[in-house]
């Protein structure tokens, strides 16, 4: 897959099969785009055994909350990693499970209906006791819409959980 497209409806779905099929169990946060992975993940059979809890804290006052503090750029690599390590301590709270835990993050800038400065733009992170790891998806503005922005981005959040799983390169 590359950064720009998304996957196939097969591909997603062998995907999630995958992840579901694993140890892995996660929160999820996602802010400003990315928000078609917490559906796809939650409607394939297996959620239960993934995904932990899911939250959308979309407004500048949820999102401080969740990282613990006003970040100046609410779209950037280090608030992905501070939410990712947020959902990771809230995994902790909330797992039973004797497998792997993460907690996964995504903050984007798509398309919008007013002017912004900089560009579109998504930082993923995940975080698990091993460490974490995040990835920066450049989006170019004006050839994608809003819809086909955030497919994109959530395939890119889906894959980077496929990684922490160990079903995904």
């Amino acid at each position: 897959m590359s950064p720009t497209s998304s996957m196939s409806s097969s591909e997603r779905l062998g995907l999630i099969d995958q992840i579901h099929d694993s140890s892995l169990s996660i929160v999820i946060a996602v802010t400003g785009g990315g928000v078609a992975a917490i559906s796809d993940l939650l409607l394939v059979p297996g959620a239960s055994r993934t995904v932990i809890e899911a939250v959308v804290p979309y407004s500048f006052q949820a999102l401080s909350r969740l990282v613990g503090y006003s970040p100046e750029q609410a779209v950037s690599e280090e608030v992905a990693e501070k939410m990712a390590f947020a959902c990771l301590r809230r995994a902790r709270e909330l797992s039973d499970n004797d497998g792997l835990i993460a907690g996964v993050a995504c903050t984007a800038a798509l398309v919008t209906d007013r002017q912004r400065r900089g560009d579109n733009r998504a930082h993923i992170a995940v975080a698990t006791s091993e460490g974490s790891s995040s990835s920066n998806l450049p989006l170019e503005k004006g050839l994608n819409d809003r819809a086909t922005e955030d497919r994109i981005v959530s395939d890119a959040v889906l894959q980077i959980i496929g990684i922490a799983a160990k079903v995904a390169e």
